[in-house]
């Protein structure tokens, strides 16, 4: 019983932690609340206002002249961002894996699979750092003018196209910060895969990519949905990787998969000194109903990522 007991106390601390932060945000940022309304959610325009003038006071609380808070701008490239880096991830690391589990030989299978997991390892700033110097003037002068020549007649991929800091850019490193923890996860979910579902294939006739396609991945499917989960959990949370290659573009909406863009866990850590500089204090607390709505954010994700994994539950009881 005092076993039970402690592992039903280890595990509360998680559900625990996050219920205390998200009480904790939304305590700090309510006078934020009351002053910034819905215009918070639906504005495109951050002013912090004139960090000289005198405070004043609107619907009871002290602000700078001329501050207003929008963050439409915001969870728009947070969104736009993750997508695509999801677009690009998910195929390339189901393709990963399948290589790893299937095609690989077993002692070239180890070194490469420890690659891939070193490379989940590598720190958010080394692939910011490598975008930077790397990636930026790949997309500008070659990737981005390419692009708009062929898909230019599409509007989100009409120019301009950019030096090369943008949405586009952005989905990218994200991506390949995301594959890695894709391929590894469900490379091993492959290879837990019982042998006999491949035999039973291979008896009634299927090649070797049916048996893949058709019978091994079906059975790892709530593997990868969760997987995916995290991948997007870790995108939309990015902050060093994302601010040195999306441009920390403000107060605008992307019009095209090339225009710099900001996120809103990347615009935090960019604003956070600037917002100090707010006597009232008004700034660091809208900041804070910034992390509040990134939360609420990851928390619809996942949750309608678990309705999925309810709902296949269900429909392999009926079969």
């Amino acid at each position: 019983m005092n076993f039970r007991r402690t592992l039903i106390g280890f595990a509360s601390v998680l559900p625990a932690s996050l219920i205390a932060v998200i009480l904790f945000l939304a305590i700090y940022y309510w006078p934020a609340v009351k002053f910034n309304g819905l215009e918070f959610i639906v504005g495109t325009s951050w002013n912090l206002g004139n960090t000289y003038g005198t405070p004043i006071m609107r619907n009871g609380v002290a602000m700078l002249p001329g501050a207003h808070y929008g963050i439409l701008f915001l969870i728009a490239g947070t969104l736009l961002s993750t997508l695509i880096a999801l677009l690009i991830a998910v195929p390339v690391g189901v393709g990963a894996a399948i290589f790893l589990a299937e095609a690989v030989p077993g002692r070239l299978r180890l070194w490469l699979s420890f690659l891939v997991e070193l490379l989940a390892a590598v720190p958010s700033v080394v692939f910011g750092l490598w975008g930077y110097a790397v990636l930026i003037p790949l997309m500008g002068h070659t990737v981005f003018p390419i692009m708009q020549r062929l898909l230019g007649f599409i509007p989100f991929f009409a120019g301009p196209t950019g030096s090369g800091y943008g949405l586009l850019t952005a989905g990218v490193v994200l991506a390949l910060m995301i594959v890695p923890l894709i391929a590894a996860t469900l490379r091993d979910a492959i290879l837990a895969e019982p042998m006999v579902v491949r035999e039973s294939a291979a008896a009634l006739g299927a090649t070797r990519f049916e048996t893949v396609w058709q019978v091994v991945l079906p059975g790892v499917r709530k593997i990868l949905i969760g997987v995916t989960i995290l991948a997007t959990g870790r995108a939309l949370g990015e902050t060093m990787a994302v601010l040195m290659v999306s441009g920390n573009a403000l107060n605008y909406l992307p019009p095209n998969i090339y225009s710099p863009i900001s996120t809103m866990a990347a615009f935090i850590v960019s604003q956070l000194d600037s917002a100090l500089q707010d006597p009232t204090g008004l700034a660091v607390r809208s900041l804070a109903e910034v992390a509040l709505v990134l939360s609420v954010i990851s928390v619809g994700v996942n949750t309608i990522a678990r309705l999925v994994l309810y709902r296949a539950g269900l429909k392999e009881a009926r079969l």
